[in-house]
């Protein structure tokens, strides 16, 4: 019989250690998104959860999909897109959709309070809405590495993905 408990454990286990790693390391290894990926792929084949082997490979492709922008133009690492893509292998296309609705949130709450401890907040915001409305254009100001504005974002992650896989 699937179980939505094994579900939310796997969310919380798989979020819990890539947020651990991010915030240590600045990293998420690819040997843990692997794991994530590998542990949906195997609740599903083998119908531990009630994600189908379908909805965990629809769920991988509208992770990467959600995420990918964000990367392409400098907001987020490699490594939050691909652990976003292996937690869509747990909660599925839908499951993932909305829990980019609570990352998302979470993240930026995550930004102002980074940014209002770092004493940036007005530049954070400026140079944010700059992103936005040109699509990037001023990603290399933000990328160098005096600007102090780089992140844990697999916590934002772990926390939208648990959300999400609650309200299932």
């Amino acid at each position: 019989m699937p179980s939505d408990t094994l579900l939310v454990a796997a969310v919380a286990g798989g979020g819990s250690a890539s947020a651990a790693l991010d915030l240590r390391t600045r990293r998420v290894p690819n040997w843990l998104t692997l794991g994530i990926t590998t542990v949906g792929l195997t609740f599903a084949a083998a119908n531990l959860t009630t994600t189908s082997m379908a909805g965990a490979l629809a769920g991988f492709a509208v992770g990467l999909l959600l995420m990918l922008p964000g990367h392409l133009v400098g907001a987020t690492g490699a490594g939050d897109v691909k652990l976003f893509a292996a937690i869509g292998t747990l909660l599925g296309p839908a499951g993932i959709a909305v829990a980019f609705v609570y990352t998302a949130i979470l993240g930026g709450a995550l930004a102002l309070v980074v940014a209002v401890n770092r004493g940036r907040l007005n530049d954070t915001l400026e140079e944010t809405a700059t992103l936005v409305l040109t699509a990037g254009a001023n990603v290399a100001k933000i990328e160098r590495p005096s600007a102090d504005n780089r992140f844990a974002y697999a916590p934002a992650i772990a926390l939208g993905t648990l959300a999400a896989a609650l309200v299932r």
